[in-house]
């Protein structure tokens, strides 16, 4: 007998010889598995406007569940996009059919019903009023999703998602003594308070690749927010490709806070951007900022600037004019009386416009300290013109009320000081307060990200207040909105944004959702607790603030 066989040998009589092993009892399911016991009990951020339970028996994903779109082909997208959330997780196989094309809703319905364990998708405008609007009713052998648009059925699919325990984002087969995938009976009857619910990412401070953009997105999505503010270029870098203008991305591009080499979106960058987000119901609307924050372009360009002394990064003498690495605001301008500066707006605003599908372009306008007033209210002005000329809608921060604004152009209220100007024109507003929304601030002065010039926002504090009783002299006839910032003076990468943005991001987007008179925090620090294993699940980075008792 060779050694390899003794060895064997004596292995085998070792285990035959060993004890049987002690029937362990079985441990109960951790959180992230277990399913919610009835609909009451639900965790949803945004909080849904009507939830109603039922006595009835649950609806449970087996292997021969099917999921019915009814509808074009953006339902149908849905319906995949909701099905590869529990394909990659639960084990089920929830094929997608499309029946609208030869039947009506009526019988696409009874027949789906009658034959059991289905998800529906169905569009419906007569009984579901408002655009992103839906209801959900769940019984033990159907689950129907109803919205007037594709874009409501996506926000109820998402509602969906957050039904199910966090364990569906596992990106591996959940363990098999897991118990089923349910959703316990009863309706939700939803509608969002306001129509703009936004996220704004600065990338000009410091630059974000096209995936990390991606994975903002798709956190966005999980909250129901449909409008990303891409802060493009600023003082430190310059973002998007402008054919007509190279140097803007091969000279403003090279730079960010901090001397690292930023970077620029291609034009095909920025369209896979754009398609990214509208496939979750998002309107990507860009910024280009001026006439102020425009160093980046200044520096590609000279003979664009009137700006003052370049601030100096290590003292109070002015540096070399050039690129920029600081973070010092207020003392660059484009030029508003050459004519050069309003051929290259005209350039940078029709070559924006053509790649951006979505209805706005944002022109800044904040922070112009070297300009006079009859200076700044001409530049926007012909900006706003410029703007309109090419089928767009101007945005501006709230400065730009100083200037004579044309019926439609949006404000975004950031101080308060001079927002009322754009309301007493009839412009509606943009709720992005510094002090309740401004993502980049520091949530206490031990955390050590952000800033603090606007305050220090704690998870309640972002939450706990109500957009249309925030300034005097506003009602809710005049907010388009709600926007959180995240400017990234200090936020060098997506862990960093994601660590000032969660949970604080959750808490604004259920601000622009749900009904005020609905809304209380001790619900929703309830409710956002139920979150974090998902976020873990996810790889998002969080701040794990003790005002919340978070599930483990």
């Amino acid at each position: 007998m060779t050694r390899l066989h003794r060895g064997l040998a004596t292995a085998c009589a070792v285990l035959l010889a060993a004890p049987a092993l002690a029937q362990t009892a079985p441990t109960a399911a951790p959180p992230m598995f277990s399913p919610l016991a009835n609909l009451d009990a639900h965790r949803v951020v945004p909080l849904p406007a009507r939830v109603t339970a039922s006595n009835g028996a649950p609806f449970v994903f087996t292997t021969g569940t099917r999921i019915v779109a009814d509808g074009p082909g953006e339902v149908t997208r849905t319906a995949e996009f909701f099905a590869r959330t529990l394909r990659k997780s639960a084990a089920v196989p929830l094929p997608v059919s499309n029946r609208r094309a030869t039947r009506s809703p009526r019988a696409v319905r009874d027949s789906a019903a009658a034959s059991g364990n289905v998800v529906m998708l169905q569009l419906d405008t007569m009984t579901v009023q408002g655009a992103e609007a839906y209801t959900i009713d769940i019984s033990a052998d159907t689950l129907r999703l109803v919205a007037r648009t594709p874009a409501g059925l996506f926000f109820a699919a998402t509602t969906l998602r957050q039904l199910l325990p966090a364990s569906v984002e596992m990106e591996h087969s959940a363990p098999r003594n897991a118990p089923a995938v349910s959703v316990p009976a009863g309706r939700i009857v939803d509608a969002p308070r306001f129509a703009w619910r936004g996220s704004m990412l600065d990338v000009a401070r410091h630059f974000f690749t096209v995936d990390e953009v991606k994975q903002h997105i798709d956190l966005m999505a999980l909250y129901k927010l449909n409008r990303l503010h891409l802060h493009l270029t600023d003082d430190q870098g310059w973002r998007i490709q402008i054919a007509s203008w190279p140097l803007l991305t091969t000279v403003g591009g090279r730079s960010e806070v901090g001397g690292a080499s930023g970077g620029f979106y291609t034009k095909a960058d920025y369209r896979e951007i754009v398609q990214y987000a509208a496939a979750r119901y998002i309107t990507v609307v860009p910024e280009v900022d001026m006439p102020g924050h425009t160093n980046s372009a200044i520096a590609a360009y000279p003979r664009l600037g009137c700006s003052r002394a370049t601030p100096s990064l290590f003292g109070p003498d002015s540096q070399p004019a050039g690129l920029y690495t600081g973070i010092r605001v207020g003392w660059s301008a484009l030029c508003a009386d050459k004519p050069i500066t309003y051929h290259f707006v005209e350039d940078v605003v029709r070559e924006l416009a053509a790649m951006t599908p979505g209805p706005y372009i944002h022109i800044g306008g904040d922070e112009v300290e070297v300009l006079s007033h009859e200076q700044y209210a001409q530049f926007v002005e012909r900006a706003q013109r410029l703007v309109q000329k090419y089928g767009k809608t101007m945005i501006g921060w709230e400065e730009v009320g100083k200037a004579r604004l044309r019926p439609g152009s949006l404000a975004q209220l950031w101080r308060s000081d001079t927002a009322l100007l754009a309301v007493k024109q009839g412009n509606q507003l943009i709720m992005s307060p510094g002090p309740r929304a401004y993502l980049d601030m520091k949530y206490t002065a031990q955390t050590e990200l952000g800033l603090r010039w606007a305050g220090l926002i704690e998870l309640r504090t972002a939450y706990d207040w109500d957009p249309a009783t925030y300034s005097a002299g506003l009602t809710e006839a005049n907010i388009a909105g709600v926007e959180a910032p995240l400017w990234t003076e200090t936020v060098k990468n997506l862990g960093a944004a994601q660590y000032l943005l969660v949970p604080r991001l959750p808490a604004i987007a259920e601000v622009g959702w749900s009904e005020q008179s609905q809304r209380s925090w001790e619900g929703f620090r309830t409710r956002i607790a139920a979150h974090a294993p998902r976020w873990r699940l996810l790889g998002i980075n969080f701040y794990a603030s003790p005002q919340v008792e978070w599930v483990q």
